[in-house]
């Protein structure tokens, strides 16, 4: 690489107690390319690859966070209200739902700079369907999101393995009623099939609809940091008030994961077989459906920005940019994007 580098760069990260070596031929024997625009992309074979590799990793890291605290706080508020487990409860639904919350802000914290923070095949599906995301990149989205749910799922499952084996009685022993529901959501008995879908449709629609509106422009720019939190405080009302009938799954990855670890850990076929394939048509196509509809719903009433499919520009239009704006004295841009 010491063909690339002239001479040493003066970097943000130096010190009057931190410098490197100065002499004309000299090559700094630290180098930190991040800070130099002159330099190669790629300081070695690793960071190549990385660059491959960054967004799934991301997709995976965000989803595990997720699974790991949320399955972590329904494990904990359910298991210790057991007094074989606990002589006292260590949560409640405020605290699990404030474990999801958490969670889905963390993993979105950790992966928005790398992956835009989906975590989420419905939210990967409707901005591909409505903003133009590649649909090359969603197969990768997609399994990087259900990998990371199972495993963060299975962490969980091995720490509180004792005591599920209390609660359920025996270590051979697993139950859909009373244990399964802590990894993946099942409607409420009462429930019509109508009615759990439409439950998961509208809390995927509110849950899409605040990250549209948190990284809509046109609402103010977001000062960084606070998209995490504007989405904690959106799936913690969702969580807090739309739960009840179904366990707002509001994500494929986020239920189908943790339920292939129950089907994998003992809790069998009923898993899938519940309410005639629950699993496929209530967590899997509601949140994908009320996510699309509402983010077309949204592009098609508020959204001006050039990314939707609803605001691509009709012929007339592009020929009258050519014609008139294509100066820069007239549209402010160095000839034609």
């Amino acid at each position: 690489m010491t063909d690339i580098i002239e001479k040493p760069i003066q970097r943000r990260s130096e010190t009057s107690t931190s410098s490197y070596a100065t002499r004309p031929n000299d090559v700094p024997a630290v180098v930190d390319f991040a800070d130099c625009y002159e330099c190669t992309r790629y300081p070695n074979r690793w960071s190549k690859i990385r660059e491959q590799l960054t967004a799934p990793a991301a997709e995976f890291m965000g989803a595990f966070i997720l699974c790991l605290l949320g399955c972590g706080g329904n494990c904990q508020a359910t298991l210790s209200a057991n007094t074989n487990v606990s002589a006292s409860p260590k949560g409640d639904v405020v605290t699990s739902n404030l474990c999801w919350a958490l969670g889905l802000s963390l993993g979105v914290w950790l992966s928005a700079n790398y992956s835009g923070g989906h975590l989420n095949p419905a939210v990967t599906i409707a901005f591909a369907t409505v903003r133009g995301f590649p649909w090359k990149k969603v197969p990768i989205y997609l399994l990087s999101q259900l990998l990371g749910a199972l495993c963060g799922a299975a962490v969980v499952y091995a720490t509180y393995f004792h005591e599920i084996n209390l609660f359920e009685g025996g270590s051979d022993i697993r139950t859909v009623s009373a244990t399964g529901g802590l990894f993946a959501t099942y409607a409420a008995d009462y429930l019509t099939s109508v009615s759990a879908f439409f439950a998961e449709f509208i809390g995927s629609a509110m849950l899409i609809t605040g990250i549209l509106m948190f990284t809509d422009k046109q609402n103010g720019p977001t000062p960084p940091g606070v998209l995490p939190v504007g989405i904690f405080f959106v799936l913690l009302a969702i969580s807090s008030g739309l739960s009840m009938n179904t366990g707002a799954a509001l994500n494929p990855a986020r239920d189908l994961g943790p339920r292939i670890l129950t089907a994998m850990v003992g809790y069998g076929r009923g898993v899938f077989d519940y309410r005639n394939q629950y699993w496929l048509w209530c967590p899997i196509l509601g949140p994908i459906f009320g996510m699309i509809v509402a983010a077309f719903f949204y592009d098609t009433f508020l959204y001006k920005g050039p990314e939707s499919v609803l605001n691509k520009p009709t012929d007339e239009a592009l020929r009258h940019h050519l014609h008139s704006c294509a100066s820069p004295n007239k549209c402010g841009a160095a000839g034609i994007v």
